[in-house]
């Protein structure tokens, strides 16, 4: 009776504060300990939740949950409820965080010109075939930090609409944008539409609190800046 007990105790819990859902709806950083080590676990046995499983390995020293750093799938393997499989799951975890915690920081790209941007993509687009509008996510200090493929084909403002533009920026916390998109015909001469598309997505980005730069199109080997044309 008292393992069935045990385990309705931790299916009464409020849908919210079971750590899987807690984390989705809250964000990790509201987890404690415990409840992180749970979800690595994953599932608990007959009679002990994977919370009890977590408050076991966390007990076992003085240090708490730095204990997993220096043990072994063997030694954490004997908790019991703990066996071979799960104590592999939480060694390879706690590896993963230290490989990400001693890997150098990536060196980010600067960006200070239209040409620098057009030296990122003037060769990969000058012979595409088709339009590619691209999106340079930069942070406060105008490095890179990321590039999305937003449509191929013509341009047009139902393909390059502010939703898919913008939805990465956000998530990413851009500060920035710089649009780039080729001319197949190798004429980077802007048309209207591109003109008009660029003054759709500066005003969206002045709403979101997101600047937008520059808008290059990419020809046959050059390019023209529409923020040095002033048609944006």
């Amino acid at each position: 009776m008292n393992n069935i007990r045990k385990e309705t105790l931790i299916k009464e819990l409020p849908f919210e504060e079971r750590p899987r859902e807690k984390l989705i709806r809250y964000g990790v950083d509201l987890l404690s300990n415990t409840e992180l080590l749970a979800i690595l676990i994953g599932t608990g046995t007959r009679d002990t939740s994977a919370i009890m499983l977590a408050n076991r390995i966390i007990a076992l020293e003085k240090e708490g949950i730095s204990y997993l750093a220096g043990c072994t799938a063997e030694e954490l393997s004997k908790v019991p409820g703990i066996g071979i499989a799960k104590s592999c799951q939480l060694i390879a975890a706690m590896e993963l965080g230290r490989r990400i915690a001693s890997r150098p920081k990536e060196k980010r790209i600067n960006i200070k010109s239209p040409n620098e941007v057009a030296s990122l993509f003037i060769e990969e687009m000058r012979y595409l075939k088709k339009e590619i509008f691209k999106v340079l996510l930069l942070n406060t200090k105008n490095e890179i930090i990321g590039i999305e493929n937003i449509s191929i084909g013509s341009l047009n403002s139902s393909v390059v609409h502010p939703r898919e533009v913008f939805c990465s920026a956000i998530k990413k916390s851009a500060c920035s944008l710089v649009f780039a998109h080729n001319h197949p015909s190798g004429n980077p001469t802007p048309s209207q539409t591109d003109i008009d598309i660029t003054g759709r997505l500066v005003e969206a980005g002045e709403i979101l609190g997101i600047k937008v730069l520059d808008h290059l199109i990419i020809g046959d080997g050059i390019y023209i800046s529409l923020k040095e044309k002033m048609l944006m």
